[in-house]
């Protein structure tokens, strides 16, 4: 359904484009024709409103459905397990597969990064488009030419960030939540030894400083937070947070000056910040299945990042 409706949407946003430079091209063809891709019929209505006409086909079709959901519903025996069983745990033990995409996030960042922080920047960068949004071209209508950037960025949260996590999840993560290929069998005792470092253990390591490696759980507070260990994983975090965030600001000036300018301090910071965790949230991912990086920043008894 995920790659139908976006092959169908974007194959309805390339006619529109192609219509729209048509008739950019050639002011007098535009003051006259249609709007759309298909060839003029004489039936169509110069304009139609939403009430009754849109709502009442709705109407209709939410009907159908439920109608036909009904049916299938008593007809179909619901794909029900047998009654929980206390003194049995299944392996792979797996959320609903539309949390899926959050259980898998919990293999990379900690419980109130996964459960609490993303999920709460899902909700408010949602909230925060009709605010931010203030581009006058695609609204009614499907365009990749004036909206590729909305659609980018759209398109990256919600197949990167989400149906991938949930496919990931849902066929590769087999029994101890291990990572098998979907011809693998799910060998519920395969054993694989994989040790998770911080990037302050593998940058000690390639700096050959092994006394850089881990701060010390014990001792005075504020030497266990000056040391190396923590001021490390500080400069890498802070600095990659820089370097993405630098980036952006270097591309939203290149790319649309203006409308970079029209956004105005606040709305630039709700933006970068969005976007900046977005990618961030990869590159943890990246790092987590190629390098085995558990944390990149550790603040003793305070959070892991």
């Amino acid at each position: 359904m995920v790659v139908f409706f976006t092959w169908l949407s974007f194959r309805q946003a390339f006619r529109n484009d192609r219509i729209i430079k048509r008739l950019e091209a050639n002011p007098a063809l535009a003051a006259k024709h249609h709007r759309k891709w298909e060839p003029y019929h004489k039936s169509w209505a110069k304009r139609l409103h939403v009430w009754p006409y849109l709502l009442r086909i709705e109407l209709v079709g939410c009907l159908a459905l439920f109608t036909f959901l009904l049916i299938w519903s008593i007809f179909l025996n619901a794909p029900l397990e047998e009654p929980a069983n206390p003194a049995f745990t299944p392996n792979p033990s797996k959320a609903p597969w539309y949390f899926l995409g959050l259980q898998e996030l919990l293999v990379y960042f900690d419980p109130w990064i996964a459960g609490v922080v993303l999920p709460g920047m899902i909700i408010s960068g949602l909230m925060a488009i009709p605010y931010v949004d203030l581009n006058p071209y695609g609204n009614g209508y499907y365009t990749w030419t004036q909206r590729k950037f909305a659609i980018t960025v759209f398109q990256f949260g919600w197949i990167v960030l989400w149906v991938a996590l949930i496919i990931l999840g849902t066929y590769i993560r087999g029994p101890g939540w291990q990572l098998f290929l979907p011809w693998e069998y799910w060998d519920p005792h395969r054993v694989i030894f994989e040790v998770n470092v911080d990037a302050s253990e593998l940058i000690a390591h390639w700096l050959n400083k092994p006394e850089w490696a881990l701060a010390p759980t014990t001792g005075p507070y504020l030497a266990r937070l000056l040391h190396p260990a923590t001021v490390i994983g500080g400069v890498v975090t802070l600095g990659m947070l820089g370097v993405i965030g630098g980036a952006m600001i270097g591309f939203f000036k290149w790319y649309m000056p203006e409308m970079w300018k029209k956004l105005g301090f606040i709305r630039q910071q709700v933006i970068l910040g969005h976007l900046v965790i977005m990618v961030l949230v990869v590159v943890k991912i990246v790092l987590r299945l190629t390098l085995s990086i558990k944390y990149l920043w550790v603040i003793p008894d305070l959070l892991n990042i």
